[in-house]
């Protein structure tokens, strides 16, 4: 379903309100922003040089360190008075980035929100089981009002306590379900775990997945468990949150919603534009937004732009799954290293769950990466032969992909943590103990 006009307009129209949009968001930043009023005259730049979307590059970054440094409210562009919601992240600083939301801020959120959900399929006769947190994490509230918009019915359940989700799912007739991909399949899990098989049991046909990188691997065993088709959809708290892009029923890459995000792509090291369909770091504008304009804010995100026409007939700019993060690469022996690079492997090895965990630590004056893999029961009870084999498999796979060598762990099915958030598949031991 088409949920706005802006999704089918010409490439030709969505410039020309890009460009009107950008020009009023640019001078409302420097003319209410003390931020993009230093940035500005630190480069000699009035908003009036703002005369065309090639001129976009002109504009100075915004980063978090950037919102952080205000924190709180100090990146607002409209007094107090008019904020009616504020949302915050957290970060590895312990201070965390603020937004604020007008009332008409708000509107524009649920609006975009509600194109996303209508992209991925769902209507006003699904009954949507929304296992995000509430709070301050913009997720819960982003999907909650977005679903409310399109007339379906919502289920606030918000994250945690599993048994009661799948029991909720179970007598509530969830058709729909809001959740990172990781707590899906753990959902999954602790379904079959107490007797309910989530595809013969449950009616959930489709799932709206975020918060989290995701990947075909997860996709096809989230939709292999629960019989339902998967969707991804992108957003970040410090741009709008929830309703930045979404996929389609066409599975082929997440619409950006242009009329009131411009996205680029950059080399993350020079800064500079890259051309569509070049992997590089997602960098994103947001032009329709009163509290908190936010001008080429740098995601950490890498991706792909592509600007043709999707077969669902929109003519949005797609974004591709987010590939990694900039600030995910870790350098091991002098190689670079991404945790996408070792899922992509992981997944051609039919008997690994996907479920795994990366330590890295120092040993001996060198980094050794430890790569902790699921394996399916049986492994344990039977010859040790086959268990080494299935290591020297995995090891094997590793080491043609990464270019290094990497210790394997072999481990029993649920193992290795779950949570209902964010799922941490990291864990970079190698300043542990270090002043």
């Amino acid at each position: 379903m088409i949920w706005d006009k802006h999704e089918v307009w010409s490439r030709e129209e969505l410039g020309k309100l890009q460009l009107a949009r950008l020009q009023e968001t640019v001078a409302r930043a420097y003319g209410k922003v003390p931020f993009y009023k230093e940035a500005f005259d630190e480069r000699g730049l009035v908003p009036e040089d703002i005369k065309s979307l090639a001129d976009l590059s002109k504009l100075p970054f915004t980063t978090k360190d950037d919102l952080r440094r205000y924190y709180p409210y100090g990146m607002f562009a409209v007094p107090m008075r008019e904020i009616v919601r504020v949302h915050s992240s957290s970060g590895t600083t312990g201070i965390p980035t603020v937004v604020g939301y007008t009332r008409r801020d708000l509107e524009t959120w649920n609006d975009l929100v509600a194109r996303i959900i209508s992209q991925a399929g769902v209507t006003a006769d699904d009954i949507v089981q929304i296992s995000f947190g509430y709070g301050m994490f913009t997720g819960g509230f982003g999907l909650h009002y977005g679903m409310e918009r399109v007339g379906a019915t919502v289920i606030p359940i918000s994250a945690g306590n599993t048994l009661r989700q799948i029991r909720t799912m179970r007598d509530f007739g969830t058709t729909a379900l809001v959740s990172t991909p990781s707590y899906a399949l753990h959902m999954a899990e602790v379904a079959l775990e107490n007797g309910i098989d989530p595809k013969r049991d449950l009616n959930v046909r489709v799932g709206l997945f975020g918060g989290e990188g995701s990947s075909d691997w997860l996709r096809e065993e989230i939709e292999e468990r629960w019989g339902m088709r998967a969707t991804d959809n992108y957003g970040l708290s410090e741009v709008m949150g929830p309703g930045i892009a979404g996929e389609c029923e066409a599975a082929a890459g997440m619409h950006i919603s242009e009329d009131h995000i411009i996205a680029e792509v950059i080399d993350p090291e020079t800064g500079e534009q890259l051309p569509y369909g070049q992997e590089g770091e997602l960098v994103l504008t947001a032009i329709n937004k009163e509290a908190l304009p936010v001008l080429r804010f740098r995601t950490k995100d890498l991706t792909t732009l592509s600007p043709e026409p999707c077969a669902c007939g929109r003519t949005t700019v797609r974004m591709a799954r987010v590939l990694g993060r900039t600030d995910d690469m870790m350098v091991i022996r002098g190689v670079n290293v991404f945790p996408s690079q070792i899922e992509a492997a992981l997944a051609e090895i039919p008997e690994v769950a996907p479920f795994y965990q990366l330590i890295v630590e120092t040993k001996n004056y060198l980094d050794q990466l430890t790569v902790e893999v699921e394996v399916p029961q049986h492994y344990f009870t039977g010859s040790f032969g086959e268990l080494e084999a299935l290591q020297q498999k995995i090891g094997g796979k590793l080491q043609t992909i990464l270019g290094l060598s990497a210790k394997v762990l072999l481990v029993e099915p649920k193992t290795l943590p779950r949570t209902a958030g964010k799922a941490k598949r990291v864990v970079d031991n190698r300043n542990a103990g270090r002043v």
